[in-house]
């Protein structure tokens, strides 16, 4: 690998273990902001909540993205058109169940079962392409199967997880959908930036939808605009978390191999569980509501760590099998 070359792939990392920093962040603003929705619109209900936490976020990164790429971001080509609405619609459906479960389990919980897609990629792959994925993802399921069912706290008399731990591991079948979007072969000529903008329209566009029509009123959609700290967190979301971290992903992701990428994006619950163990008590002191640090229980920690063991082994001895749509 020449100096160049070796730059740009130190700096791809970096930039994903950024991304990965970004998102962690979101987990414990996202739950936030849930808790303010039932202090401001009560009435509304849990699935207000969802769309309300998602959507101005998209809305305002789609607006923003288009504003910063001026006249030129109407220069779409139809490959783009096609990708960005895709893995929009993967994005915003994965995101739906996934901020409606956060109400239910801790930050760091939803964070580690949300990276079931990191193993189920490979699988995927692998039966795409008809071939046996090896031992090394049979044994990696088997460690995540453990993993999921310790973080869950899977109910072996009734065989059911709650509603927020199935919402989750739900939400990962879809985040799997927008990842193997992003490296499908026949897009590899696609523009970040134009991709980045169309995926955030069209959560934009479905989100924004859904929010109105779950509101009971007019008053419920305008109530949350009032309240500074829930802008301050709209902000966060939507400049770091949203625009921030999708861009530096659609960007730098390929600029690496498939393996790299899935072993960075194993350090997302990492960094998520770290930020919930200070970060809730500095947002319940500057919003008035009450979010308590979390504690590392041993369930998050056996079972985040068998997750992670299996998402590592699985990146470190992958399948031998090329992107969807490869032949």
């Amino acid at each position: 690998m020449t100096t160049p070359a070796k730059t740009l792939h130190t700096t791809a990392i970096i930039m994903l273990l950024l991304t990965n920093l970004l998102w962690g962040v979101s987990f414990p603003v996202v739950k936030a902001l849930a808790l303010m929705h039932a202090q401001m619109v009560p009435a509304a209900g849990t699935w207000f909540s969802t769309f309300y936490t998602i959507a101005p976020r998209f809305v305002l990164a789609a607006l923003i993205l288009a504003l910063w790429q001026g006249r030129n971001c109407w220069r779409i080509t139809l490959p783009e058109l096609w990708q960005g609405g895709v893995m929009g619609l993967f994005s915003a459906v994965g995101m739906l169940l996934q901020n409606d479960g956060l109400q239910f389990i801790a930050a760091s919980t939803s964070a580690f079962l949300t990276q079931l897609y990191a193993i189920m990629i490979p699988v995927g792959l692998a039966l795409y392409h008809r071939r046996n994925p090896g031992v090394s993802v049979w044994v990696s399921c088997g460690f995540v199967m453990a993993g999921v069912a310790i973080l869950g706290r899977f109910d072996w008399q009734s065989f059911t997880f709650g509603r927020g731990e199935t919402e989750t591991l739900l939400a990962s079948f879809f985040y799997m959908g927008q990842i193997l979007c992003l490296g499908w072969a026949r897009f590899v000529g696609n523009r970040a930036g134009k991709i980045t903008l169309v995926m955030f329209a069209t959560q934009a566009l479905v989100l924004g939808a859904l929010a109105v029509g779950a509101a009971p009123d007019l008053a419920t959609l305008i109530v949350p605009w009032t309240s500074l700290p829930w802008l301050a967190y709209t902000l966060v979301l939507t400049v770091f978390c949203t625009i921030g971290a999708f861009s530096l992903m659609n960007a730098w992701q390929p600029k690496v191999s498939t393996t790299e990428a899935g072993l960075i994006y194993c350090v997302e619950p990492i960094f998520a569980s770290v930020m919930a163990l200070f970060l809730p008590a500095w947002l319940s002191l500057w919003s008035a509501i009450e979010y308590a640090n979390e504690t590392a229980t041993w369930t998050l920690l056996v079972g985040g760590a068998l997750i992670t063991v299996a998402n590592v082994l699985i990146q470190l001895r992958p399948p031998r099998v090329g992107p969807l749509g490869a032949t």
